[in-house]
């Protein structure tokens, strides 16, 4: 594994989450409320609330991001935060922000019911 790679691609991810964050946000902020019709006011509410569930989501898939390059700084990159084995090339290829090796992930997505973002 080519960490100098590995954080390119971080990084690059980093710039276009950011830019669609943004995007998503003023997108959300033009949405008006203030057509005559109960039916797009109801549809106005339900863009705005689908941008700002974009935006949420990546926000933490961002966060996760710049917590991968932070790891590569501190060299711990690529190895599982529980355990600290090596996670999966093929599985850092798929999701290059991840913490955890696969076992991990999924006793924590059972615990919690949860499933890792995805772009």
């Amino acid at each position: 594994m080519n960490i100098d790679d590995c954080k390119q691609r971080l990084l690059k991810l980093e710039r276009q989450i950011g830019l669609r964050l943004e995007q998503n946000a003023e997108t959300a902020r033009g949405v008006t409320d203030d057509q005559p019709e109960s039916g797009d006011v109801a549809r106005a509410d339900e863009l705005k609330d689908e941008y700002f569930w974009l935006a949420e989501s990546d926000t933490a898939i961002l966060a996760a991001v710049r917590d991968a390059l932070q790891r590569i700084d501190e060299g711990t990159y690529g190895t599982c935060v529980v355990d600290g084995e090596p996670i999966d090339e093929k599985r850092l290829e798929s999701v290059p922000w991840t913490p955890y090796c696969l076992k991990h992930q999924q006793e924590i997505e059972e615990r919690a019911g949860l499933r890792t973002p995805t772009l």
